[in-house]
């Protein structure tokens, strides 16, 4: 009986809207705009924003040296 009413509700709420697709697109879009956001204010900042500061929800992430740019610079 339980079987029968749970089949006759997944029948009857079927929607013509792909909402698994749409979720996977805004949490690409959502994850983008985090990881740009990190990446910009870790970057050079562009003429004009170079006194702006980092807000605190941003991480540091300290950039490794090359082994090159350690020969260069001795």
């Amino acid at each position: 009986m339980l079987t029968n009413l749970l089949m006759d509700v997944a029948a009857q709420t079927t929607s013509e809207f792909p909402w698994a697709f749409a979720l996977v697109y805004i949490a690409g879009f959502v994850a983008a705009i985090v990881g740009g956001s990190i990446a910009w204010y870790n970057s050079k900042r562009p003429p004009g924003w170079e006194g702006a500061e980092r807000p605190d929800i941003v991480p540091d992430i300290k950039a490794e040296e090359s082994e090159e740019s350690k020969e260069t610079q001795e």
